[in-house]
């Protein structure tokens, strides 16, 4: 026997159905699209809809680990509380088993027809949704393939008496397999990929029932491992997150290893579902095994999240956040809900904009230096936010999009650099209520109420345009276009009327300087909330 040609053919099969995973989830996660960003939306303190949640988002995104290292990330933000996380993770462990049913349904017969199919769809096909459909159906081509690769390398393992020996060793050790379980895992970082290759071991004779059932233990415990490594420097709330996740999956493990295998008839039921059927019974056992730990463990998960607690003791400070907030490199994992969360970040950035337009405005009218020195402190997070959303949206571009999700990217690339420059502007107005304090300068009450009437009209069109793009709606927009011919407008009217008051000798040069200066400001601002709004109408034009 050769155990080079095993290890080229496994690892070479392997990397097939991994790659076959990842073209099949990122082609459920972009038809799922908004669904898939709604659904996290309506997370609740209920254990029960979280499961619900995990199970679902796990199936379309094909990665209970992807799951697990998100709600991390969701939690790490300050998004999501422990107790909620806690139902999402249990319902990742049973949305998971999904991929290994479909594996056992040994369609490696069908593959290349797959294949064939969905590579016509993406090539010929011009709707978008009906190419990511294809690269679903390519994707299982492309698994099974690999699933294929795995079976024909290992079947000289089923007349190997080393082989034979190992896994009558791990039959009666169940902590030996446990281990081997775990460590597999840990290393392919993918619990569905070591199911795959236990169902490919099973599929040539090699691997019993018997046998698989400890490793398949054991996987559920090194897929923690992704989760951990992905809570290293985050807060304490988001360790918190992945301890639960390992505690959740120790105790499962232990349930079933000392428990429910030994004392239950588990594996007479499991091999009374599909007899003579090792494959199946895998990954009946695999999700029979995730059901029921749910089950048994929903109703205890205060009493496991309080045992989380004293394993990481200490709560987070909650301090105002200098840095964003929506936005986390775990989400780049899930494109589709990292395109979400940038919206989401875009749209903190742009209110912070238009809060600083409003105290600048206040400091003006009441000569207030506190409110000036506000506005700097709120101008330093509207860069910090500028640079990192650019940085971040770079990184996004990068990843598996679709059309329209690049749209949105390409577009937020145009929107994020409008609201830094209405930033800038709030800041230049903050600047010049400096100057009117330190120099003492007093306005006309016409004047003043001038000023005010065009800030009304760039306060509303700020808010319209802020208002289009969260909720992407046209109507808004245009609104914003007809806001902005008032503001043009008024403008030209308001420095006719400064021209008056200056050759009356009601205002002198100095306060018809700064006049000039803050209405050109707000009229850049209302330019700059326009660009926002044309973004929206040109995106559905």
């Amino acid at each position: 026997m050769d155990f080079t040609s095993i290890l080229i053919g496994l690892v070479g099969g392997l990397g097939l159905f991994l790659y076959g995973m990842k073209i099949m989830g990122d082609g459920l996660q972009n038809v799922a699209g908004d669904r898939l960003r709604a659904i996290f939306r309506k997370i609740t303190s209920n254990p029960i809809k979280g499961v619900l949640t995990g199970i679902v988002v796990t199936s379309i995104i094909q990665s209970s680990s992807a799951t697990t290292v998100m709600v991390v990330g969701f939690v790490n933000a300050g998004l999501m509380s422990l107790y909620q996380a806690a139902g999402v993770i249990m319902g990742a462990n049973v949305g998971t088993t999904v991929t290994g049913q479909l594996v056992a349904l040994n369609l490696t017969a069908m593959a290349p027809i797959f294949i064939a199919i969905g590579s016509a769809i993406v090539l010929f096909a011009e709707g978008e949704n009906t190419k990511e459909v294809g690269n679903i159906i390519l994707g299982l081509g492309i698994l099974f393939i690999g699933m294929n690769f795995m079976q024909d390398s290992m079947a000289p393992l089923a007349k190997s008496q080393f082989f034979k020996d190992l896994t009558i060793m791990v039959s009666n050790n169940i902590l030996l397999g446990v281990l081997v379980g775990l460590c597999m895992t840990a290393v392919v970082q993918s619990s569905s990929a070591t199911i795959g290759i236990l169902i490919a071991l099973a599929t040539t004779g090699a691997l019993p029932l018997k046998a698989a059932l400890p490793i398949l233990f054991g996987d559920n415990i090194g897929t923690c491992a992704t989760a951990l490594i992905s809570s290293i420097g985050t807060s304490k709330t988001a360790q918190k997150t992945a301890i639960f996740h390992l505690s959740f999956n120790i105790i499962g493990t232990i349930l079933f290893s000392c428990i429910l295998v030994p004392l239950t008839p588990f594996v007479d039921i499991v091999t009374n579902l599909t007899p003579g059927n090792v494959p199946r019974q895998i990954a009946n056992a695999h999700t029979l095994f995730n059901l029921i730990n749910v089950i048994i463990q929903v109703p205890f998960v205060k009493y496991i999240v309080n045992f989380v607690n004293k394993v990481v003791p200490g709560k987070d400070e909650h301090e105002e956040i200098q840095t964003t907030k929506y936005i986390d490199n775990r989400f780049l994992e899930t494109p589709v809900i990292a395109v979400g969360q940038t919206v989401k970040e875009l749209i903190r950035m742009a209110n912070k904009a238009k809060e600083n337009l409003q105290i600048s405005v206040e400091g003006f009218s009441k000569n207030d230096k506190n409110l000036v020195n506000k506005v700097y402190k709120n101008e330093n997070l509207i860069n910090i936010l500028e640079k990192d959303i650019t940085n971040y949206l770079v990184k996004l571009s990068n990843t598996e999009l679709s059309k329209d999700q690049i749209d949105l990217v390409t577009s937020m690339f145009h929107v994020v650099k409008d609201v830094e420059r209405i930033g800038d502007h709030a800041e230049n107005i903050a600047d010049l209520t400096c100057d009117v304090i330190n120099k003492n300068v007093k306005f006309s009450q016409e004047a003043i109420e001038q000023l005010n009437e065009l800030y009304v009209l760039v306060i509303d069109a700020l808010d319209k345009s802020i208002e289009s793009f969260r909720h992407n709606d046209s109507q808004i927009a245009q609104e914003v276009m007809y806001i902005e011919e008032k503001i043009d407008n008024l403008r030209e009217k308001l420095r006719e009327s400064n021209i008056k008051r200056l050759s009356k000798g009601v205002c002198s040069a100095n306060n018809s300087a700064i006049f000039l200066d803050i209405i050109s400001n707000f009229e850049r601002i209302g330019d700059h909330a326009t660009n926002v709004a044309e973004v929206v109408l040109n995106k559905l034009s």
